[in-house]
C-alpha cells in the first residue's frame, strides 16, 4: 500500500470535551463559511471548501486501515503519520464511541451528502455512538426541518453553536453575521428536530462599552432557546487578530476580569432554563481566596436551574478576590 492510504484530514480546532473524551476527528469541510468574526484568527487567509463525498469516504477507508495495523501490531504502523495515528489510536482506547466532524460548519453540506457520510461511518464503525459538529445559526435557519431530522437519524446527535452574544449591537460590532433572533430561530429550530444542543457564550465579548446589555440579552436569548448545555469561552484576545487591533486603535476597551465576573452574575440570575452550565476551558481562569480554580471544569458543568444559587456564590467568591490574582488570558 501507498503510504497515502494512512493518512486523512485534520482540522485545526474542535471543542475541549471533544478532545477530553478523544473524539474520531473528520473532516468534513475546510476552514469556515463566514471567516470574518474579529475575536477568531484561526481560518485567516483560508478558503472555505465542502469536500467531495468520495474524498471524505476515503478517509474513513484510512482510517479503518490505520485501526486495522494497530489492531494487527502490523509494522505498516511506521508509515502512519504521527497526527494521523495519535488521533485513531486514542480514539480506539476510549472506546471508539464519539466523533466529531471537522471544521467550523460541517451543516452546511448539502443535506443528502452530509448523510451519506453519516451513514458511511456508522457502517464502518459500528461502534459510534454520538456525531457531534459545529454549526452555525444562520446555517440551521436554512435548512428545513425535515432535512435537521434526515441528519440527525443518520446519526448526526449533537451540535456545538457559537452564540457569543445575545445584543446585536456586539453581533454587529464583532461582525459575527448573525442576528439575535436568528439565534433564536436556529436554536429553537435544531431542538425542535432532535439535536442535542451546545451553545457557546462570551464573557468580555461587549467590552466595557456593552458589557450589562451583552449580558442581559445574552441570557434573554438563551432562555427563549433553552439548549442542553451552556459553555462558557471568555473572550480571548489573540495577538494580529481584528479585535487586536481595534483595540490598539481605541476602538474596543477590554473589561476586567472582575467585570466579566459580573457578566457571569447577570447571566447566571438571569437564565430560566434547564441546562448545563459549563466553564469547560482553561480561559475560565477565575480563581478563589485559595488560588485554586473558582469553578469546575467539568465537560457536564452544573445544572440548572438546581444548582444557580451554588453557582453565584462562587461568582461572588471570585469577586471577593483581587482582580490582579486571577490567572490566563483574562486581562
Amino acid at each position: 500500500m501507498k503510504d497515502e492510504n494512512y493518512t486523512f484530514q485534520i482540522g485545526p480546532i474542535r471543542p475541549p470535551n471533544e478532545g477530553g473524551e478523544r473524539s474520531l476527528l473528520l473532516r468534513t469541510t475546510r476552514n469556515c463559511s463566514w471567516n470574518r468574526c474579529v475575536f477568531c484568527p484561526f481560518y485567516d487567509g483560508k478558503n472555505f471548501q465542502i469536500r467531495e463525498v468520495e474524498e471524505v469516504k476515503n478517509d474513513i477507508d484510512s482510517i479503518k486501515k490505520i485501526k486495522d495495523i494497530l489492531t494487527d501490531g502490523s509494522k505498516e504502523v511506521n508509515k502512519v503519520p504521527y497526527n494521523c495515528l495519535s488521533v485513531v489510536s486514542g480514539w480506539m482506547k476510549s472506546g471508539e464511541r464519539t466523533v466529531f466532524l471537522q471544521d467550523s460548519n460541517s451543516l452546511i453540506m448539502p443535506t443528502d451528502e452530509l448523510v451519506e457520510i453519516l451513514e458511511y461511518l456508522k457502517s464502518s464503525f459500528p461502534s459510534i455512538e454520538r456525531i457531534t459538529s459545529y454549526a452555525r445559526s444562520d446555517t440551521i435557519v436554512r435548512k428545513k426541518v425535515s432535512e435537521l431530522k434526515k441528519i440527525r437519524d443518520a446519526g448526526l446527535t449533537r451540535l456545538h453553536v457559537g452564540l457569543e452574544s445575545g445584543d446585536d449591537e456586539v453581533l454587529k460590532l464583532v461582525e459575527k453575521g448573525v442576528t439575535a433572533e436568528q439565534h433564536i430561530d436556529g436554536g429553537k429550530k435544531a431542538k425542535e428536530a432532535g439535536f442535542e444542543l451546545s451553545e457557546y457564550v462570551m464573557p468580555g465579548l461587549g467590552g466595557k462599552r456593552f458589557s450589562k446589555d451583552h449580558a442581559l440579552n445574552t441570557a434573554k436569548v438563551l432562555n427563549q432557546i433553552d439548549p442542553d448545555y451552556i459553555r462558557v469561552r471568555p473572550l480571548y484576545v489573540y495577538p494580529g487578530s481584528d479585535i487586536y487591533k481595534m483595540i490598539e486603535q481605541g476602538e474596543f476597551q477590554v473589561n476586567s476580569p472582575h467585570e466579566r465576573l459580573e457578566e457571569i452574575k447577570i447571566i447566571v440570575d438571569e437564565l430560566d432554563v434547564d441546562s448545563k452550565l459549563c466553564f469547560d476551558h482553561s480561559w475560565n481562569s477565575w480563581r478563589n481566596k485559595e488560588g485554586a480554580l473558582l469553578f469546575d471544569m467539568d465537560y457536564e458543568g452544573y445544572r440548572l436551574p438546581a444548582e444557580k444559587s451554588r453557582i453565584l456564590k462562587l461568582v461572588e467568591e471570585g469577586l471577593e478576590v483581587d482582580g490582579s490574582r486571577h490567572q490566563g488570558p483574562l486581562f
